[in-house]
């Protein structure tokens, strides 16, 4: 048995192999790419220099389901298993409730490979206690809690561990540790002034709402982003599985195991296919390697339109669904999205000291790469104004007083969303407007101020209901249970830029 990634997801693969008279020859057959047609030559030459017999007539292998398109390295191992087996030495019994995975180089040593992880949990998934992988893949398969991950060298030993003649130890299963932060990172404090800025950025990460930062060059949009990250809270354990298995796939990180909050931020050059994901191995995009953390999208509107409008989908359903002609992929891409941009093409349209100079017809026309769709979807809307000059060279002193009163804020916010919604995944920012109507009620007074703002604003059906996220996650912040006017108010202070 073995394990092909199929998306995200993984998918069982039955290794057999048939031996019959013949002219020597090596054939496998279902669906595999080139990787997978060569693995004829790697693994005749490892099984001859790890000093086995080869056997001699026909052999074809077949890699079940026939159907499926088959990509990677990781079927060498039970190949050659398998050719073992049929030469007699080694016995079904000795494969038997076991998954094996790894590239096989021509001495016989054992390669890491793109899916341990995804091999690890689709062996729980179908009730295989033991997976053999390769020994540099190990520390990251152990995550997968319910089955014994066995550390792999090379192909004889084993087979003399299968033979019982030598004994492979499992993996001790361990967690791993929350990584510190560096102390290059950028935090709260380190931003002069911008308070109303720094107050949505608290907001954005407590409820999980997209956040986008308007204003001049050089205001501070792109420090105030980066120092969001910051904010968030460590990784949890399940969090940290789906993290890492993301990265082994599209081969960042395949022997180490990632504990940071993911911060992606591609260049406005960057394709579509690397921001949402899929090419010719449907592999995932920067939008689900930002899973469970960040997408940063520097000057958003020197992205090709085509870009921007692709991330509509996935802000909604917090997944992206990649359709090619051999199947459907899907990846979760659950992101919070923090995008910078200017005004203008100069920059500083509406800057208090520096004179505009661009044409009206520039100034739309640059402003309108942003479709409303997508701005729509975006919760929170700030214009970030230049520092004055004598506060930005004062001599306080930097601390980490705001960031460390920031972060204990959004961890009572936190929790009380956690109790409120009996779920560590869900949050203000990613309810339907059903559950918010269930667990966010309002006052009469305060659902006619919101009404008459609503009218007034003319705001859509889909930034009604986000006014009412927002509010509520202010309210958490504010440690209020009730939803009230002042909080509405706050939160319509962030569309009322959009909407204008």
């Amino acid at each position: 048995m073995s394990a092909t990634p199929l998306g995200f997801f993984g998918q069982l693969i039955d290794v057999e192999g048939d031996l019959s008279s013949g002219l020597p020859n090596l054939q496998i057959v279902g669906l595999g790419n080139k990787a997978i047609d060569e693995a004829r030559d790697r693994v005749r030459s490892a099984i001859k220099n790890s000093l086995l017999d080869f056997p001699k007539g026909k052999i074809v292998i077949n890699l079940a389901p026939a159907e499926l398109p088959k990509d990677g390295t990781q079927f060498d191992l039970p190949i050659a298993l398998t050719i073992l087996s049929l030469g007699g030495l080694l016995s079904t019994e000795n494969l038997k409730d076991a998954l094996f995975v790894g590239e096989l180089a021509l001495d016989g040593s054992i390669r890491p490979i793109k899916s341990a992880i995804s091999a690890a949990e689709t062996a729980k998934n179908h009730g295989i206690s033991t997976v053999y992988v390769p020994f540099t893949n190990a520390y990251q398969a152990q995550l997968i809690d319910g089955v014994t991950i066995m550390p792999v060298k090379d192909l004889k030993s084993l087979f003399l561990h299968l033979k019982g003649e030598a004994r492979i130890e499992p993996i001790e299963p361990k967690r791993a540790p929350q990584r510190l932060r560096g102390g290059s990172e950028i935090i709260i404090d380190d931003i002069r002034g911008q308070e109303q800025a720094k107050r949505a950025v608290a907001i954005a990460v407590a409820g999980r709402h997209n956040l986008l930062l308007s204003g001049a060059p050089g205001s501070g949009k792109t420090m105030l982003a980066r120092a969001l990250n910051g904010l968030l809270p460590p990784l949890e354990n399940h969090e940290i599985i789906e993290v890492t298995k993301l990265h082994s796939l599209a081969g960042e990180s395949i022997d180490d195991v990632v504990t940071d909050r993911p911060f992606r931020a591609p260049h406005h050059t960057a394709s579509r296919t690397s921001i949402v994901g899929g090419g010719t191995k449907a592999l995932p995009g920067e939008i689900s390697l930002a899973h469970h953390g960040t997408l940063f999208l520097d000057e958003l509107l020197e992205y090709p339109r085509s870009v921007l409008e692709s991330l509509r989908q996935p802000l909604e359903d917090r997944t992206i669904s990649i359709s090619r002609a051999q199947g459907k992929y899907q990846y979760p891409a659950d992101f919070l999205f923090v995008a910078t941009m200017n005004p203008c093409p100069c920059g500083y349209y509406g800057d208090a000291e520096k004179a505009c100079t661009c044409s009206a017809h520039q100034i739309i026309a640059y402003q309108k790469r942003l479709s409303g769709p997508l701005l729509d979807r975006i919760d929170l809307t700030v214009t970030v104004a230049r520092v004055p000059h004598d506060e930005l060279f004062s001599k306080k002193e930097l601390t980490n007083l705001q960031q460390k009163s920031y972060q204990a804020m959004i961890l009572s916010a936190f929790k009380l969303q956690h109790n409120r919604y009996r779920s560590g995944h869900n949050y203000n920012g990613n309810l339907s407007s059903k559950s918010v109507e269930r667990f966010i009620p309002l006052s009469d007074d305060t659902r006619a101020f919101l009404l008459s703002a609503a009218k007034k604003l003319d705001l859509s059906a889909r930034s009604y209901f986000k006014i009412i996220k927002v509010a509520r996650t202010i309210a958490d912040l504010d440690n209020e249970p009730d939803v009230g006017k002042h909080h509405i108010a706050e939160a319509l202070q962030y569309r009322q830029v959009s909407a204008a």
